[in-house]
């Protein structure tokens, strides 16, 4: 069996010595008539033809079982991952833009494969690029040698741009500083409802509460700015770097369990409120891990107690943020869920130095509720109800320093 490392290095200096003779001046496009994937004896064989070559990287990853090609860059307009997919090994398939400049597929498998071959030809006449992989069946432990361990989250992502000194400042020498977290993005779509998308819904909220903030005097910055794809744990790091006063991630979801409606704020807990909150977690940390991300990685023991105790701090402010966005938007907007304010396990909170909060402005389960997320005069009152919370928990919370520093 040949090692998946071994082949990544040796496809990217390959096709990267090939792709710079060339003159890639456009993205690369699918010829989806001439791309699949199917059953092979007892593998898989993928196919991806290109209207050129393209520098890619393959990795292998687990929990759950996928393979996953990032590409230098592919335009998957006209792509059709169900047509693409033509094989009962493999369970989804997973295209979009995951960081500028660079796109990604996804192959989610139902069993251990191992990368047997991978080649990519180039066509002399039409300089088309085609990719064609063979996987075959592997027992779980050549499979685990196989996969690639994630350094972190941040993999292949550039270094953020830091600003100021990455601390809070409660002396009123610089406005505060918010961090928007506008959900999902390029691979990651989230929640879809009557043609309307959630990462698309999410970056103009985003944009529009960012306009709301900096005419009250706020500082804004947003972990991503255009239809990107960002790890969890990259927008956790984007806060910190940017020194965050205070993170809110947004998101307008679908619950598959019961009902939901309403505006509702979640804050860090081991446990969550109640059966709904645990899977609506659940689900926003397994579209990172399907989008080749690892979140399996453990802090040791003296991260983790220091951590801890960060987090002792932050905790408390946290509540006081979700108690004061609970009140601002009640006197903005109105109705929000039976239980405004909630607790779960979402891995986009746990930054340990920096109240955080996930803010679910409603569910596009709801028809009410999307009929207002579509709504931009509603979501202009939203903004309002969040500008006004900021303001009354930043006061409140400079005056506790203050008293904490005495």
């Amino acid at each position: 069996m040949i090692r998946l490392a071994a082949i990544g290095a040796a496809l990217w200096l390959a096709l990267a010595g090939g792709a710079a003779a060339q003159d890639l001046s456009a993205l690369a496009r699918v010829d989806a008539g001439a791309s699949a994937v199917m059953d092979a004896g007892e593998g898989v064989d993928l196919t991806l033809t290109l209207s050129q070559p393209v520098p890619y990287a393959i990795r292998l990853l687990d929990q759950p079982v996928r393979l996953v090609v990032d590409f230098r860059e592919v335009d998957w307009a006209g792509f059709d991952g169900a047509v693409f997919d033509r094989s009962d090994r493999v369970t989804g398939v997973r295209t979009g833009p995951v960081r500028p400049g660079w796109s990604r597929m996804v192959i989610e498998l139902d069993q251990p494969l191992g990368l047997r071959r991978a080649e990519l030809s180039r066509d002399a006449d039409s300089g088309r690029g085609v990719l064609t992989l063979r996987l075959e069946p592997v027992t779980p432990e050549v499979f685990a040698a196989q996969v690639t361990v994630a350094q972190s989250a941040l993999w292949g992502l550039p270094e953020p741009v830091r600003m100021d000194p990455p601390h809070r400042r409660q002396d009123g020498s610089r406005p505060v500083r918010v961090v928007l977290d506008p959900g999902h993005g390029g691979i990651d779509p989230g929640a879809e409802r009557d043609g309307v998308i959630e990462a698309d819904l999410m970056l103009t909220f985003a944009r529009e509460l960012r306009d709301e903030l900096r005419r009250a005097g706020f500082e804004v910055v947003l972990t991503r700015e255009d239809d990107s794809f960002v790890p969890l744990e990259a927008r956790v790091s984007i806060a910190r770097a940017a020194g965050a006063d205070v993170f809110l991630s947004l998101h307008a979801d679908i619950v598959t369990e019961g009902r939901a409606s309403g505006a509702t704020i979640y804050t860090l807990a081991d446990s969550a409120s109640d059966r709904a909150s645990e899977l609506l977690a659940e689900r926003h940390d397994r579209a990172d891990l399907l989008a080749g991300v690892d979140l399996s990685h453990q802090d040791d023991v003296i991260a983790g107690v220091l951590m801890d105790l960060a987090r002792t701090e932050a905790a408390p402010r946290s509540q006081a943020l979700a108690q004061a966005l609970v009140a601002g938007l009640k006197q903005h907007i109105g109705r929000m869920h039976k239980r405004p304010h909630q607790e779960a396990g979402f891995s986009v909170l746990k930054a340990p130095d920096i109240p955080s909060v996930l803010v679910e402005i409603g569910f596009m389960s709801s028809p009410r509720d999307l009929e207002n997320l579509t709504d931009a005069e509603w979501r202009a009152k939203a903004a309002q109800g969040i500008r006004a919370a900021l303001q009354d928990w930043a006061q409140s919370d400079a005056a506790q320093g203050a008293l904490l520093r005495q």
